[in-house]
């Protein structure tokens, strides 16, 4: 089997023969297939079945032709193995019935053990290893955004009371980062040890902080898991939304790729000197637009990540379930011939 290594070669800015595209999402919401899965099975039921989570991971690999998988999970997923009951509720997302809130709860919160604790995933990793062409990447969710689940009780748009417990009781909250990155850590080398070929981490909602507390609170525990997995011998990526304010923070992180949400540039990242390799960009919505918005759009976002080695084309922000898969495997084509017309 010959594998396609195009997005591992732009992840360590080496010279590509096309651009290599995944999509952020890419497996389940959009697809028919999967829709038609879900109506018998929850995420927690196809995550916890290997050969049917492949099967999901694969599929837009088979329909769109990327150059890499993304292991079909939640960022959830490990929590309950330390102690935190969580269910994945359709159209709100994590919920949590006992927030971590107190010293006492962060105290209570346990360790995880992969091979024991999440199994499954480990499973789904090495079946995938066997029948994909393309590499495959795992992830984790990153200690703030876990955190602000485990503290809120849920989604949220304000992070209050995340925030108080990182303003006023420092000393718990750093026990608590310190908890979520062993964790994000064992179960990182885990998947990695399974197989995964690139590991990224979600820091989705961690644009609610600002620079200056994102330096002083979160930094140090993102600097020890991208360091702890350096050593590891994959790609690393990390990714977050409405984060431009700190990607020179990510920057000075021992990772190899920073991915990049619709409101940066590829161009604008470089010149505020990022040196990394760069992942993105282009806005979710636009796949809903005429073919032709979406293709100028795409151009403009390749042009600028081609003038440097190390661009990964992507979207800015997940995969939702209007979009038409036939616009993705078009979009996907489209990304490679002129990619490589242009690198050729």
């Amino acid at each position: 089997m010959t594998m396609n290594e195009e997005f591992l070669k732009a992840c360590r800015k080496e010279k590509n023969s096309h651009i290599p595209v995944w999509y952020m999402r890419q497996a389940g919401r959009s697809q028919p297939e999967y829709r038609k899965l879900k109506e018998k099975y929850s995420l927690f039921d196809i995550t916890h079945r290997p050969e049917m989570c492949a099967g999901v991971t694969k599929l837009p690999v088979d329909q769109h032709g990327v150059d890499a998988a993304i292991l079909y999970k939640d960022i959830m997923s490990p929590v309950p193995a330390i102690g935190v009951d969580v269910e994945i509720k359709a159209g709100i997302g994590p919920v949590i019935d006992k927030p971590v809130r107190t010293r006492e709860a962060v105290e209570r919160l346990g360790t995880i053990d992969p091979e024991k604790d999440v199994p499954y995933v480990l499973e789904t990793i090495k079946i995938l290893r066997q029948q994909l062409e393309v590499p495959l990447i795992t992830f984790a969710g990153a200690p703030f955004t876990l955190a602000s689940y485990m503290v809120e009780g849920g989604p949220s748009r304000d992070y209050h009371k995340t925030k108080q417990l990182m303003f006023s009781d420092p000393e718990s909250w750093f026990m608590l980062m310190d908890k979520l990155g062993d964790m994000t850590i064992a179960y990182a080398k885990a998947q990695i040890a399974a197989g995964a070929q690139a590991f990224q981490i979600f820091d989705s909602w961690v644009g609610a902080l600002n620079a200056q507390d994102y330096a002083r609170y979160i930094m140090p525990v993102m600097d020890r898991i991208f360091s702890e997995l350096r050593g590891e011998g994959v790609p690393l990526i990390l990714y977050g939304t409405g984060a431009r304010h700190l990607v020179m923070e990510w920057n000075e992180l021992p990772l190899d790729v920073i991915g990049l949400d619709w409101r940066l540039s590829p161009r604008e990242a470089r010149q505020m000197g990022v040196t990394k390799a760069l992942q993105g960009n282009l806005d979710p919505s636009i796949l809903l637009a005429p073919w032709e918005v979406i293709e100028a759009r795409t151009k403009e976002i390749l042009d600028e990540g081609m003038e440097e080695p190390g661009f990964i084309f992507n979207v800015g922000k997940g995969i939702f379930p209007e979009v038409n898969i036939a616009t993705l495997k078009q979009l996907t084509t489209f990304v490679h011939e002129y990619t490589s017309e242009k690198l050729g």
